[in-house]
Order: structure tokens, then sequence, then C-alpha cells
């Protein structure tokens, strides 16, 4: 017998001064058996670095042919890919040939070994952008997950928070590879 989903609630508040995005967000958000606190809260920052009411989360990790989150246009075109983790290169390059731009939120210890041996295949990328997540921010993150969240993000200046009502984490990101594409006013990343 196959393991079910657990499911997780959390109401995301939204002040993104740098690009003039302020909303909530009812999130309801599948962590598949073997994923993590960790991963699960950082494709929740993932969400809220690019909020948009057409973004959405994909199916899991079960499924190969949909990312962690997405956005798509009116006519079913995939105008944002987002993954979470260390994904086979392979799988990134066929993504940024799916997708008009491509994000990859690279988090753990191995991180750095894992850039470091696709970093070759995927700088040729034009429509791709790599972060790296520092193991300590991840970890913080991940001790705000809970069943159900009231969780806030403020983004200003390129400086991000995440937190609830009792603990904040400031999230430190680097960029790898790539910048904002012209259509992004996102000046964070």
């Amino acid at each position: 017998m196959a393991l079910k989903s657990t499911i997780f609630k959390a109401t995301l508040q939204i002040a993104d001064m740098d690009r003039g995005y302020y909303a909530d967000h009812a999130l309801t958000i599948a962590r598949h058996p073997s994923e993590t606190d960790e991963r699960m809260m950082l494709r929740v920052l993932a969400f809220a670095l690019h909020a948009d009411a057409a973004l959405a989360f994909g199916r899991g990790l079960s499924t190969d042919d949909e990312p962690d989150i997405w956005q798509r246009d009116l006519t079913g075109a995939i105008r944002l890919w987002i993954d979470v983790g260390q994904p086979d290169p392979k799988r990134v390059r066929q993504a940024c040939g799916r997708a008009e731009q491509v994000v990859v939120y690279a988090y753990g210890r191995g991180a750095d070994l894992w850039w470091s041996r696709s970093r070759a295949v995927l700088e040729r990328s034009q429509n791709l952008r790599v972060t790296s997540v520092p193991v300590a921010t991840g970890q913080d993150l991940a001790k705000l997950a809970r069943r159900t969240m009231e969780l806030q993000c403020t983004i200003q200046d390129g400086h991000v928070w995440l937190g609830d009502k009792d603990h904040a984490v400031e999230v430190a990101l680097a960029t790898l590879q790539g910048s904002p594409s012209p259509s992004d006013d996102r000046h964070l990343l």
C-alpha cells in the first residue's frame, strides 16, 4: 500500500515592495512522504518570491513532467517553471525548452557539488536562473513547518524575510546563474 501525501494548509501574506505586489494566498500543500519539511518550506518560499494569481504547485515529487511550481498563461503555455533541490540537468534542459523562464532553487549539503557537476551543461540555457539557498537558511525555514501555518513574507530592497507570529527567518540567496528577465521586474535575485 502506497503512503499518501500529508496535507498542509498555509495562509501566506506577501508584501513584496520590490515588485509592488501585496496579496494574501491560501495555500494547500501536499507533502510527499519522502519530502522533508525543509524542501516543503523552500517550495513555499519560492512561491512567495514569484507570487502571482496564476502561480500553482505541481503534482509533486512523483511526477517527472511537472515542476514543483509553475505558471501557465491562458493558452496553456508555461511561462515559469520552478524546481527546488538538485534536479537532473537533463530535466532542467528539457524544462528550458518547454518554459519561457526556468528557476532552480538549489539547497542542501550537496548543492555546491550538484552545481559544479551540472554547471557546464546548464550554462548554455539563456532562460535559466539557478539560485543557491544556504544550508542554515533551509534548516531555519524547516522549523516554521506546521500542518496549519500563518506566514508572512516581506521583500524589500533585495532582502527577504519569511516567518510566522513567533519567528522570522532572513533568507539569504545567491544567484549562481542568470539574472531576472527584462519582463520580470524583480530586483532581488
